[in-house]
């Protein structure tokens, strides 16, 4: 492997600088979008039967607010009719969307510069096969080719290429399932909120 980085020459280490970020990338990100970390089970059906018996309790939401991404969201709605009993269904709407779209971001953490990643690395893996190129035409002289400089030239161009593609396609791919896996999350999580938003709507403690 060592042989193979030296043959690619120096352009080969943002590649394997990027490489590195996006590993690093792939595995928080498989780790935090974990459906049971972000949509614990049972979190709406807690969250409902904690409000059947009249207000809940602060440990009741704090508890709630610790529940992946959904609970922090539920807890939103709880705790604008903690503040305002008479608050509206828009007001409690709101409330929600807005923790709502704070849990999306904290989802969408990263997403874009692993989809950074996957767009640079075949730049780079480009930029190196036109330094390779350049090395090519520079051992070129009146009297021939040096053939040593020659191979050198054609090692550091193909190596950057292969480089930014093995780079780039996992980083793509990634990039696509995570952002599918997100969008199915918030749908989710959409879908859940307008049911609590709803029931605390019916029972208006």
């Amino acid at each position: 492997m060592l042989s193979i980085i030296q043959a690619a020459g120096w352009p080969v280490w943002p590649l394997i600088l990027c490489s590195i970020l996006a590993l690093a990338l792939i595995f928080e990100r498989l780790y935090q979008l974990q459906t049971a970390k972000v949509i614990p089970p049972h979190t709406l059906e807690q969250a409902m039967d904690a409000t059947r018996r009249g207000p809940p309790t602060e440990e009741a939401i704090v508890k709630l607010e610790s529940m992946g991404a959904l609970g922090p969201v539920l807890a939103s709605g709880l705790r604008c009719l903690q503040k305002n009993p008479q608050a509206s269904a828009q007001d409690l709407t709101g409330s929600m969307e807005m923790a709502g779209r704070l849990a999306a971001g904290q989802l969408e953490r990263y997403l874009s510069a692993l989809a950074t990643i996957a767009s640079a690395a075949p730049l780079l893996g480009l930029l190196g096969t036109v330094i390779g190129m350049i090395e090519i035409f520079g051992s070129s002289s009146v009297s021939g080719n040096q053939p040593a400089q020659l191979a050198h030239g054609i090692s550091i161009a193909l190596y950057n290429t292969a480089f930014g593609l093995i780079v780039a396609i996992p980083a793509l791919m990634f990039w696509r399932y995570f952002r599918s896996l997100v969008d199915n999350q918030l749908l989710s999580m959409e879908v859940a909120c307008e049911q609590f938003a709803r029931h605390l709507n019916h029972l208006r403690f």
